[in-house]
């Protein structure tokens, strides 16, 4: 009944305290200077309150504006702390014992900066130390007692920055939730949830990073005995990598990262383990999902800031990758420290390959297995240089894929682990048969082979190459055979053309690469590189498309950074004998923005040898499908190439006409084909003109322009196998139809003519005369329908005055009115009809007899 009792005389009188607090509302302005002495007494450090304001619900407090914790002036000026709005809440057993003791401080929005000096301490280590000698009762304290209670401080949204020295970090943590008490008499209690955060640059996917343990009372912060476990989960890769480098490096994948700390922070061990899901470069999205995981155990010391007795391992496949030893942190120049891979399946790596290195095949199959063994050692304070050593193997290397019908191996790869001062002399069997042309990158580096990549024979192709954490070379030297040379390229990631080429070449070639690019994401993940000398023997490519192939004979290629050579190229197709030079520009993408530039020259070119060479074998489409663009994908490369450059023919055939000394300037861009400059010495005179053909178009378009000067006519008789005309001419055309078969019957275009000192000597216009001889014409005519149809011409001859018209065919049909005019009317002429080898000619008025001559 006493305890009842008693109970009820607590309750009145917190009853008879809160009425008195609601009649009779203390100062709080009064308080102020009592609450900033007692904050001020409490951390070691000045306090500043804008206002203060009481509150009784739902329990009595303070209301706090503006409140600024002062850091120590060797840490810099700015405040430890500011809280734009704090709530206090008191504890009612002490308020009726006549005492103001905070049960619970709520911080909304502090901002809390975290300095490291020069001298290795942090801000909070004496606020750490001065808490630890107080002698606070514990933040859940049972009963009432004289000693105050640690209060229960927690912060919302916070944002906690780091510094160091006087310079402010970009490094922060936002979002922060935050809670701080006393756990018992002589130990502490924190969480801490929060996201990473960099303020100088656009991060929106850092992961969550979750802390939480307890520390017990110490002297100094050094001796604390504690215990955390930290949690960083959900963070991409890409992210994160941009958070502590300032560059997204490319990667992705989601990591998960736990840790356990226990001791103290003088001997600190440190269990941790660490995942990647879906590891991959970010322009990769094909292909199984890939996961990282390892484990590493550690002691740490604040006192040396090193690491001691590392024990890291990751299981990969059926093997495992160790690594242990000791280091100092990152920047500090100091480690020593051994890597074993044991019976690591190659075909793990080939994942990793395939998910780091864009290009190569889905169904790439590896087998073999990894061992090695690695030393690294380093101490920077001692002056001592880096030292890099080890070796290992894959043995029984051999790696396949289906799609592009290429295996390699079995090998047995061998691989070293130098620096520059090593001897690689030393090295021993590993590192045999240098390479010509082979160049290693300063600092330290993997050195492989040399393997063979072909059946063991004299001069066959050999590799060799180096591989750093920032890029990887290789040197392939040797005579190979061409189609299988090209799949191993496409096998190793090696962009290459899908050509079936007969034959081999003499190769030296480089080909490096890095695993990022020289900016990150900017400029995305720089492709393989080669460069190098190459030599064709004899090579026959076929041509998709057409009916005959290209043997190149001989042939020296040159790649370079910028672009490929190709020069002393010798070469047969169409049954023609090419000679020159070509330059294909590199790292511009395909085809179609990749512009060639050629300068070939041609003993002789048979127009009909041309069209079926270039032809398919079944003859159903004419030769120029092969250039006529396509809707659908997989459109011939003609059609999208882009070229240009300078022929000359020693002999043209055109059917039963040959021109001689032809040369033009070709332009191909994505279907559409000029001939400029087109100069040939043709029928004993001179031609010069312009092309076009349009095959990006259906259906394609071809058309021309040019002019003729001092052509004999009797060459033109001569190649149309009749003597039907002689004399000396000049013309000019344009003409333009379909690129058909039979283009010229359906083609339309106009033509100029003058003649001079001809002669027709079919054609007689009296029985006694010589045949007709012509002074001089001039005129012209249209081409439509497979006809000339001849107007405005006139025709002086010894005969007299006259003018032309009249229509002739291609199957030399004419029909033409030769007539003399006079005040506008015809006085006398004649009508010619038939054919060039057998006119007809009757008088169109008068008595003048015609006759042919036979």
């Amino acid at each position: 009944m006493k305890i009842f009792s008693s109970k009820r005389r607590v309750a009145a009188a917190a009853a008879l305290l809160l009425l008195a607090l609601f009649l009779v509302r203390p100062g709080a302005s009064r308080l102020k200077s009592r609450i900033i002495s007692s904050l001020s007494a409490g951390v070691g450090r000045p306090v500043d309150i804008g206002s203060v304001h009481v509150h009784l619900l739902p329990r009595p407090g303070f209301d706090l504006e503006n409140l600024v914790v002062y850091d120590d002036p060797a840490f810099g000026a700015e405040p430890m702390l500011r809280a734009s709005e704090v709530t206090a809440d008191l504890r009612l057993t002490s308020l009726l014992r006549g005492r103001l003791e905070v049960a619970r401080l709520n911080l909304t929005e502090p901002s809390l900066n975290l300095v490291h000096s020069q001298s290795g301490r942090w801000n909070l280590e004496a606020l750490l130390e001065r808490t630890a000698r107080m002698p606070l009762a514990p933040t859940g304290k049972a009963k009432s007692e004289p000693r105050p209670g640690f209060p229960y401080i927690e912060g919302t949204s916070a944002r906690i920055n780091f510094k160091s020295g006087f310079e402010k970090k970009p490094y922060a943590l936002t979002n922060a939730d935050f809670s701080l008490w006393q756990d018992s008499e002589n130990a502490w209690g924190v969480r801490l949830k929060a996201q990473p955060f960099r303020g100088d640059l656009n991060l929106n996917d850092t992961g969550l990073l979750q802390v939480s343990g307890t520390w017990q009372r110490a002297m100094n912060l050094h001796d604390t005995p504690l215990q955390f476990q930290v949690e960083w989960s959900r963070a991409q890769l890409g992210q994160v990598t941009k958070f502590f480098t300032g560059k997204d490096k490319g990667w992705r994948g989601t990591i998960r990262f736990d840790g356990v700390l226990t001791g103290s922070p003088a001997k600190l061990q440190i269990t941790s383990t660490a995942s990647v899901e879906d590891f991959r470069r970010y322009d990769i999205a094909n292909g199984p999902a890939l996961s990282l995981a390892g484990r590493c155990d550690a002691e740490y010391t604040t006192v040396t800031q090193e690491f001691h007795q590392v024990v890291c391992t990751a299981p990969v496949g059926s093997g495992v990758l160790n690594l242990t030893g000791s280091m100092g942190l990152p920047g500090s120049g100091r480690y020593a420290l051994a890597v074993t891979a044991d019976k690591i399946p190659a075909a793990a790596l080939a994942m990793l390959a395939q998910r780091a290195k864009k290009n190569l095949p889905d169904d790439l199959v590896v087998d073999g297995t990894l061992q090695a063994k690695f030393a690294m050692q380093a101490d920077a304070a001692a002056g001592s240089k880096p030292r890099f050593d080890g070796r290992g193997e894959i043995a029984d290397f051999q790696v396949s894929s289906a799609s592009n019908k290429a295996e390699l191996g079995p090998e047995s790869i061998q691989f070293v682990l130098v620096n520059n001062s090593t001897n690689r002399a030393a090295l021993g069997r590993a590192l045999a048969g240098s390479n010509p042309g082979m160049q290693f990158p300063e600092g330290a580096h993997l050195e492989f082979g040399p393997f063979a990549i072909a059946a063991a024979r004299a001069g066959a192709p050999t590799v060799r190459g180096w591989m750093n954490r920032s890029g990887y070379g290789v040197n392939v030297v040797g005579e190979g055979e061409i189609t299988r040379t090209l799949r191993l390229a496409r096998l190793a990631g090696v962009p290459a053309l899908a050509v079936s080429a007969e034959g081999s070449a003499q190769v030296n070639l480089q080909i490096t690469g890095s695993w990022a690019g020289q900016n990150g994401v900017g400029t995305g993940f720089s492709g393989p590189q080669v460069t190098g000398t190459a030599k064709l023997r004899n090579v026959r490519v076929p041509v998709p498309g057409a009916g005959g192939a290209v043997e190149i004979l001989s042939a020296e290629m040159l790649w370079a950074p910028d672009a490929v050579h190709v020069g002393k190229l010798s070469a047969k197709a169409a049954g023609t004998n090419w000679t020159g030079s070509m330059q294909m520009p590199r790292g511009c993408g395909g085809p179609e923005a990749c512009p060639v530039r050629f300068a070939l020259n041609a003993d002789e070119i048979a127009l009909a040898r041309l069209h079926d060479w270039a032809s398919p074998a079944t003859g159903k489409h004419p030769w120029y499908r092969m250039l006529e663009a396509k809707a659908q994908a997989g459109s011939p490369l003609l059609a999208r190439l882009q070229a240009s450059g300078h022929v000359t023919i020693s002999r043209l055939l055109l059917h039963t006409v040959t021109a001689t000394r032809v040369s033009t300037d070709i332009s191909l861009d994505a279907g559409k084909l000029e001939l400029s400059a087109l100069e040939a010495d043709f029928l004993g005179g001179k031609h010069h003109g312009k092309w076009l053909a349009d095959f990006s178009i259906r259906p394609a378009a071809c058309g021309g322009s040019g002019n003729l000067t001092g052509i004999a006519l009797a060459n033109l008789a001569d190649a149309m196998k009749d003597r039907w005309i002689a004399g000396v001419a000049n013309a000019s055309y344009e003409v333009n139809g379909h690129c058909a078969a039979d283009f010229w019957p359906s083609a339309e275009g106009t033509l100029k003519v003058e003649m001079r000192d001809g002669v027709l000597p079919h054609l007689l216009v009296r029985e006694d005369a010589e045949p007709l001889r012509i002074t001089r014409l001039t005129g012209q005519g249209r081409l439509r329908g497979g006809k000339i149809e001849i107007s405005d011409t006139k025709l002086d001859s010894p005969e007299g005055k006259y003018e032309l018209s009249g229509i002739a065919s291609f199957q030399r049909e004419i029909k033409l009115k030769m007539a003399r005019m006079a005040n506008g009317a015809t006085t006398a002429g004649y009508a010619i009809s038939g054919t060039l080898a057998d006119p007809r000619i009757t008088p169109l008025s008068g008595t003048e007899q015609a006759r042919l001559k036979r």
